[in-house]
């Protein structure tokens, strides 16, 4: 494997054999990965909100949004674009590089194409990088988006092919792959990672990043988040994901994927600093800050900025890639 030369032909026997390594020689062949394309003290800090919440007619098994579920979630309309533009500017006042939209939506409908492209656009005149999560898209609505502004849409395949059906019924998985094209297609890079510690294996973890590893271009942006149980939710009982596995997870999504920017997105709320910080020694470098994600809870800003320093780690630059 060279680390200078992203591959997109693994194997899904390939990727499994990458888990199955000694635990201390991934993380060696992963740090060593993120040194050759990002310096590795450096992180890209993301803020996320909902600016339509609940209400969703999908049945994802983790998500308190879901209609099908009864959980604490209040469903509301889609934010006045003032509102999330005004929020967005309190995110870069806060330190906030990048600020992700998300409505929670089964598509895109082109009556809400005036008020997303409109927010949109003040978000990146702040100077913010721009993504957003609207769930399926046609490549026309896509090429608006891309137009009024938006860098990332966000997209995630959530687990591998065969765990999928027992996470989510109401959208096959080619849905996905297919709004994943369509981005591409209209020139937006994508965002698109996946959930662990839904009750899936080690094999189905490879499974995703197989999925994501042989795409015809890598993710720009792969999140992974460990599942935040949400009462109400036919998900709220599931195990926990051991948290070495979570960084194995991390350490073999940075060999297949290089020259992404690895997340650690939901799930941080109840990782410990040691933990993060070995998901960052693994090639995690970038996190979502602010105190809420899309309904629950993330580490406060004093907590991050304390981590980081203790690190003596720090916000990334533009242009953090290491030329090739």
């Amino acid at each position: 494997m060279d680390p200078a030369q992203p591959r997109y032909d693994w194997t899904l026997a390939e990727v499994e054999a990458l888990f199955e390594l000694p635990f201390t020689e991934l993380v060696f062949r992963a740090a060593e990965t993120h040194r050759r394309w990002f310096d590795p003290a450096e992180l890209q800090l993301s803020q996320l909100l909902s600016v339509k919440t609940g209400g969703c007619p999908e049945d994802c098994g983790y998500c308190s949004q879901s209609q099908h579920f009864k959980t604490a979630t209040t469903a509301s309309k889609l934010m006045d674009p003032d509102a999330v533009i005004a929020q967005a500017a309190e995110a870069k006042a806060g330190g906030a590089q990048r600020f992700c939209m998300g409505a929670a939506w089964r598509d895109v409908k082109d009556r809400d194409l005036p008020k997303l492209t409109a927010m949109i656009g003040g978000v990146k005149a702040l100077g913010l990088e721009t993504c957003a999560t609207l769930g399926m898209m046609t490549v026309d609505q896509a090429r608006a988006l891309k137009a009024a502004g938006l860098d990332f849409y966000n997209h995630n395949l959530d687990t591998g092919p065969d765990y999928y059906d027992k996470v989510v019924t109401t959208r096959t998985y080619q849905d996905r792959l297919d709004t994943l094209a369509a981005v591409r297609e209209a020139g937006m890079s994508t965002c698109c990672g996946g959930i662990v510690g839904m009750g899936e294996t080690r094999a189905d973890r490879a499974g995703l990043l197989h999925q994501l590893a042989t795409l015809p271009s890598h993710p720009e942006s792969l999140p992974i988040n460990d599942l935040m149980p949400i009462p109400g939710t036919p998900l709220s009982g599931s195990e926990p994901v051991d948290g070495l596995e979570f960084v194995r997870m991390i350490a073999v999504a940075r060999l297949v994927c290089p020259k992404s920017v690895v997340r650690i997105a939901a799930g941080r709320e109840h990782m410990s600093r040691e933990l993060q910080s070995l998901c960052f020694l693994a090639g995690a470098n970038s996190i979502f800050v602010g105190a809420r994600l899309l309904t629950t809870n993330n580490p406060g800003r004093n907590s991050d900025d304390a981590l980081l320093a203790d690190l003596k780690m720090r916000p990334m630059t533009p242009k953090a890639a290491v030329p090739a």
